[in-house]
């Protein structure tokens, strides 16, 4: 268990934050596409691991999810580090989508698993977010994408993540990206930054 850590502290590990609808899912698909890096998005990995139900924690989890509370922060570092110990060998790093979503986890992860090398912080104002989250409401499904509840998210985000990008920014580390642009234009400013960064593409997008 020893060589685990030692392994992950090596790893790049990049930050992607930024309010709801500001476009960090869409991206990361392209920026994974592009350079390789594996997306870890920790909704994703709390669903599949619900829906699993295979152990006593996947169950937990469906049913704390099921009442809408919070999952245990040592749960979420837990599927994070699988899924880090898992990629591929080649894998250049780590898009984290969706973590940290206030200081204490970023603090929990970087004294846990990795240092974050550098945030990708989708910066839009709220009133853009707004009209895009009610335009994906129309055919999304999701019960998150109404009026009520895009105001509480805005909130949350105010709240808890944006203290977060204030930390980072006193270490240097935030790369503000207008996320304002169609999805080629903001990716064309997220290439810039990454390969600023050092990151290659490994192939081109068609």
């Amino acid at each position: 268990m020893a060589a685990e850590p030692n392994k992950l502290k090596n790893a790049n590990v990049l930050f992607v934050l930024g309010g709801p609808g500001s476009g960090k899912g869409t991206q990361c698909e392209k920026i994974t596409a592009t350079y390789g890096l594996t997306h870890l998005s920790t909704g994703d990995l709390l669903r599949a691991a619900a829906t699993a139900g295979a152990t006593e924690r996947d169950k937990m989890l469906r049913a704390a999810m099921e009442r809408g509370e919070l999952v245990p922060l040592e749960v979420v570092l837990d599927l994070l580090r699988s899924a880090m110990l898992a990629a591929p060998p080649g894998s250049p790093g780590f898009l984290v989508d969706g973590y940290p979503r206030e200081l204490d986890q970023a603090v929990r992860f970087e004294a846990d698993l990795a240092p974050c090398r550098s945030v990708l912080f989708f910066n839009l104002d709220e009133a853009a977010m707004k009209l895009r989250l009610l335009k994906r409401g129309e055919t999304s499904g999701r019960v998150d994408d109404n009026e009520a509840t895009i105001v509480k998210r805005f909130q949350t985000f105010q709240k808890l993540t944006r203290p977060v990008v204030e930390h980072y920014e006193k270490q240097g580390k935030v790369v503000k990206i207008d996320a304002s642009g169609s999805v080629d234009e903001v990716f064309q400013l997220l290439q810039k930054s990454l390969q600023k960064l050092g990151f290659k593409p490994v192939k081109n997008l068609k």
